[in-house]
C-alpha cells in the first residue's frame, strides 16, 4: 500500500494550485457578491485540460486517472467552489456518462468539444417534485418513432444557462416506473427549450444555477443515451462517480478553511501570544487537520478503486458523506477562530462556510448517502 503521490500527480496538483491562486483568487469575492459566472476562468480551465481530465485523448481528453481529478478539484475548491463545481459536473456527470455509454456518433459530436472545454455540459435529473426521490420523474419523453417529444421542468441545474449540451432524464413509460426512464441529449437552442430564472443562492453564488423548461421539444432518437429504459440506471451510475467529485470539492473547502485558520492563528495575538499557542485554538486546529486528512484518505480510496475498475459505490458514498460534513464543520470552526474578522468577506472563511453547506445536499444529501451505505451493510 503506497500513500506517496507520483511525480505526475504532484505536477497536476501544483498546476491546479497555481491556477487557483493566480486566476481564481483575484476577483473571487466580487464574483461571489455579484453572482457572476467565472466565464474567463472556466475557459482557461478548458485550456489547461481540467474540463475533460479523465476522457480518452482520442476524444480531446487528458487521459488522466481519477486521483489526478481529485487533486485538481481539491486545489480549485480551496479558493472557488463555484468554479470547481463547473469542472465537477462537466467531468464526472457529463463527460464520463457520454464516454461510458454514448455511441461513437454521440462522442464525436458532443464529447469532443466538452472534453476540450470548448463547450460546457449540464446534468438534468432534479425536478420540483423529484429531488432525493429521483424515481418520481414528471418530465416526459413521448416516443414518436424517430424522435421523442420532451415536456417538463428541471430544477437546480448547475451550468443551467452556460451549458450547450444537457443530459435530461425523462419518463417514457409511466407503467414501467424507473425502468421507463430515458436519458436524452438536448442541445441549447432546440425549439421549445427555455432556460428559467437564475436561483439566488446562499453559497456557490458564482455557479450558474437555473430551472429549465421543455415544451414539446423534438429530440432525435439518436440522442438517447443507452438502451430504452436505461435512463434511471444511467443516472445512478453517473452519480456514484459524481460523488467523488463533490467529495473532492468538500475536501477542498475543508482544507482551504484549515489553511486560512492556521495562517490567521499564527499571526493573530491575544493575551501576549499568537492564538495558535492558546490550547483552545490549538485543539480546534488539531481536530480540523485530523478530519481533513481522514476525508482526503476516504476520497483518494474511492478514486483509486474507480481507477482499478473495482466497485466503489459504497466508498464514494462514504467519502461524500464524511467530507461534506467535515467541510461544513471545518468552515464553521474557521469562522470562529477568526472571530469578528471571520464574519466579513475580506477574510474568505465566511464564503467557505456558505459554500460548504451545498456539499451536504447536492448529488445526494447526507441522508441519502447513509441509505446507500446502510444498504451495502445489510447485504454484506
Amino acid at each position: 500500500m503506497h500513500f506517496e503521490l507520483t511525480e505526475e500527480h504532484k505536477m497536476i496538483r501544483d498546476t491546479a494550485r497555481d491556477f487557483a491562486q493566480n486566476d481564481l483568487l483575484p476577483g473571487v469575492i466580487e464574483r461571489d457578491t455579484h453572482e457572476k459566472f467565472p466565464a474567463e476562468q472556466v475557459k482557461k480551465m478548458g485550456e489547461l485540460g481540467f474540463m475533460g481530465m479523465m476522457v480518452d485523448p482520442k476524444y480531446n481528453g487528458g487521459g488522466m486517472d481519477t486521483i489526478s481529478y481529485v487533486l485538481a478539484m481539491e486545489e480549485l475548491s480551496k479558493v472557488d467552489a463555484s468554479a470547481s463545481v463547473v469542472m465537477s459536473v462537466n467531468n464526472s456527470l457529463v463527460c464520463w456518462g457520454l464516454e461510458k455509454y454514448g455511441t461513437e456518433e454521440q462522442k464525436e459530436k458532443y464529447l469532443k468539444p466538452l472534453a476540450a472545454g470548448e463547450i460546457i455540459g449540464a446534468f438534468c435529473l432534479s425536478e420540483p417534485e423529484a429531488g432525493s426521490d429521483a424515481t418520481s420523474q414528471r418530465t416526459t419523453a413521448i416516443d414518436k418513432g424517430d424522435h421523442y417529444i420532451l415536456n417538463g421542468t428541471k430544477n437546480w441545474i448547475t451550468n443551467g444557462n452556460s451549458a450547450s449540451v444537457y443530459l435530461v432524464m425523462a419518463q417514457t413509460d409511466v407503467e414501467k416506473g424507473h425502468r421507463g426512464i430515458n436519458c436524452l441529449i438536448v442541445e441549447k437552442g432546440m425549439e421549445g427549450f427555455q432556460v428559467g430564472k437564475k436561483e439566488e443562492k446562499m453559497g456557490i453564488r458564482g455557479s450558474d444555477t437555473h430551472s429549465l423548461m421543455f415544451t414539446d421539444v423534438k429530440v432525435p432518437k439518436e440522442n438517447r443515451l443507452g438502451e430504452d429504459g436505461f435512463g434511471f440506471k444511467f443516472a445512478m451510475k453517473v452519480l456514484s462517480g459524481g460523488r467523488i467529485g463533490i467529495a473532492s470539492q468538500a475536501l477542498g473547502i475543508a482544507s482551504g478553511a484549515l489553511e486560512l485558520a492556521t495562517k490567521y492563528a499564527k499571526e493573530r495575538k491575544a493575551f501576549g501570544k499568537e492564538i495558535i499557542n492558546h490550547q483552545g485554538i490549538a485543539f480546534k486546529l488539531a481536530e480540523m487537520a485530523t478530519r481533513v486528512e481522514a476525508s482526503r484518505n476516504l476520497v483518494l480510496k474511492a478514486a483509486w478503486l474507480k481507477d482499478q475498475g473495482m466497485p466503489f459505490d459504497k466508498e464514494s458514498a462514504m467519502a461524500k458523506l464524511y467530507a461534506s460534513e467535515t467541510a461544513m464543520w471545518a468552515a464553521t470552526e474557521a469562522v470562529q477562530i477568526h472571530g469578528g474578522y471571520g464574519f466579513v468577506k475580506e477574510y474568505h472563511v465566511e464564503r467557505l462556510m456558505r459554500d460548504a453547506k451545498i456539499t451536504q445536499i447536492y448529488e445526494g444529501t447526507s441522508e441519502i448517502q447513509k441509505i446507500v451505505i446502510s444498504r451495502f451493510l445489510a447485504n454484506e
